[in-house]
């Protein structure tokens, strides 16, 4: 196989820019057991009293991911992640205004295999978000595990993260006065193996829990399309009922996240490597569902709901696809 190796010129900007998004792709998959493996390292070191310490804290700072997290915008606002969005570039695309008077629930699709869009959005103020929507705070929904990891824990939230469970959802849409946007990526680690580039199936047909939880609580629903999400990585392919699928959906049972073998290109070169593409995404965030507040909606209630939302999302993609590259005759797949 022949190597592209990346020019010797490159400018300063896109050296920076490359940089950027190598530290966030090693934050997604190596700091969290970089910081389990420190915090045990130092229990046998001379410095044993940083893992005590930090372990006593810990158990007094326990619930707090569960109860709106420790957002600390100084961090959102860093250069840094202007640098990310600008590797793609991401861009945050406005449909309609939203009342910061209400709290809502984000629907994110597709999921994508890394959620770039998601976390350059909603955790970063790179793109905009509170500039297009003031008055809101975005809260994105992440894997209870990570939260399980030392140091990470901390990281993780203040750039916004909580848990991805009901309680921690609950405890913020259910503060008076509005102005709470929790984003869900609802097709979960499931949907992330099915992140192929020129792919639109989403994991939506049997997702009803974020419907009941804007239900319960009287939070108006917006979908939203990340039009790119599944163009920045290549994965190997794993069609339904094949053994490797097979096998990543019982790990995914066992461990709660998902394994896509995805690859794109590296930091010096173009051929191979666990970095993303250089390709736009564009997310679209649609107008938003009005929900009543029903404590114990019926089957129905949820049913048809929940087909309202589909047609919304399937709508918000049919009006802007053409405009970002993808073809007239191209339609959600909901499986």
């Amino acid at each position: 196989m022949t190597i592209a190796f990346a020019p010797r010129d490159v400018p300063l900007d896109r050296r920076l820019q490359t940089a950027a998004v190598l530290q966030w792709v090693f934050s997604f998959l190596g700091l969290a057991p970089t910081c389990i493996a420190l915090f045990l390292y130092l229990v046998f070191t001379r410095f044993w009293l940083v893992s005590v310490l930090y372990a006593i804290w810990w158990f007094y700072d326990y619930d707090t991911p569960s109860k709106g997290g420790r957002r600390f915008n100084y961090l959102c606002d860093l250069r840094l992640w202007n640098y990310m969005t600008d590797y793609f570039p991401v861009k945050l695309v406005k449909t309609a205004d939203l009342d910061p008077r209400n709290n809502y629930v984000l629907g994110f699709h597709p999921h994508g295999v890394l959620v770039a869009g998601a976390f350059s959005n909603f955790c970063t103020n790179s793109t905009g978000f509170r500039r297009l929507f003031p008055g809101l705070d975005s809260y994105l929904l992440m894997l209870p595990l990570w939260f399980r990891a030392p140091f990470f824990r901390d990281y993780i939230m203040l750039a916004g993260l909580i848990p991805s469970d009901k309680g921690s959802a609950s405890y913020l849409l259910q503060r008076r006065g509005g102005g709470n946007a929790v984003v869900i990526a609802v097709g979960g680690a499931p949907e992330a193996l099915d992140a192929h580039p020129g792919t639109y199936n989403i994991l939506l047909a049997d997702k009803k829990g974020f419907i009941k939880l804007a239900m319960e609580h009287g939070a108006h629903l917006v979908p939203i399309f990340s039009f790119g999400e599944n163009e920045v990585f290549d994965q190997v392919g794993n069609p339904r009922g094949t053994w490797l699928r097979a096998i990543q959906e019982k790990l995914q049972a066992v461990m709660g996240i998902s394994l896509p073998l995805f690859h794109a290109r590296g930091v010096f070169q173009y051929s191979f490597g666990l970095m993303p593409y250089r390709k736009p995404i564009n997310t679209v965030v649609g107008r938003p569902i009005r929900v009543e507040k029903n404590e114990k909606p019926t089957v129905e209630q949820l049913d048809a709901l929940h087909q309202h939302y589909m047609e919304e999302l399937s709508n918000l993609f049919d009006q802007h696809k053409t405009a970002y590259g993808v073809e007239k005759d191209t339609y959600l797949n909901f499986v």
